[in-house]
């Protein structure tokens, strides 16, 4: 059974699935890191890849840009495929003390969408990751000695313009990250009843006009993407 946006089969796809939004970032880590890695998807250019880690069987997968693509996705794989585990590897603006190339460990996502009230009745839900791959993510960057700081983040619907007096609404609020994806990923989590985590690489400071270059964020991403596999090898095999 395929759906129409996944073209692969069902037993095609794991249990444990690493969701960056770019399906090129999703090939970059498959062959990167994972044994025998072979493509198991490619509708909509959406590349998905199964492989091993650590003999543990690992989907990598791009999910696109924003909550409506990633809800797509994600739900899909859940309610089709049987995924158990998504984490979401990816980028994020940060604000206030983080620095450029830092890591953060979003426990929780905050967001201008109205995506998770539109399913909670209009009221205001609390997103926020799952504890055991939480704790598995600070042991894990600990042991790989990777500075990384459990964080509050902020989902976006707004890449460009959106309201000019935000940044100092998450400052205040003591929220180190911008995204597009995490507070979609957690709500659909609790509603769907599986373990998520997001794990960002701080690639812009939105208040002092700084970015990574190309290269430093390809290994950004492969430090997280190796934070996101021990979590998975970590993970009771549920």
């Amino acid at each position: 059974m395929t759906t129409p946006h996944i073209d692969a089969a069902v037993g095609d796809i794991a249990a444990d699935v690493l969701l960056p939004g770019d399906p090129l970032r999703a090939r970059f880590l498959a062959h990167r890191f994972l044994d025998a890695p072979r493509e198991i998807n490619t509708r909509r250019n959406m590349l998905g890849y199964t492989g091993h880690w650590q003999g543990r069987a690992v989907t990598i997968m791009g999910g696109g840009m924003g909550i409506p693509s990633t809800a797509i996705y994600v739900t899909e794989l859940v309610r089709v495929y049987g995924v158990r585990r998504i984490i979401r590897v990816g980028t994020c603006g940060g604000l206030g003390d983080v620095a450029l190339g830092d890591v953060l460990l979003a426990q929780s996502a905050s967001t201008d969408s109205r995506f998770n009230r539109l399913q909670f009745g209009g009221h205001d839900l609390a997103p926020c990751a799952d504890f055991a791959l939480l704790r598995a993510a600070v042991d894990a960057a600990a042991a790989q000695q990777v500075p990384a700081r459990v964080a509050h983040v902020f989902s976006t619907d707004s890449f460009y313009d959106g309201d000019p007096q935000l940044l100092a609404h998450l400052q205040r609020h003591h929220i180190s990250g911008i995204e597009m994806e995490a507070a979609g990923l957690y709500g659909l989590a609790l509603r769907e009843r599986f373990q998520a985590l997001a794990i960002l690489a701080v690639s812009d400071h939105l208040q002092n006009d700084v970015h990574m270059p190309a290269a430093e964020r390809e290994q950004g991403l492969a430090r997280i993407a190796g934070i996101a596999l021990a979590c998975v090898a970590a993970a009771d095999p549920r």
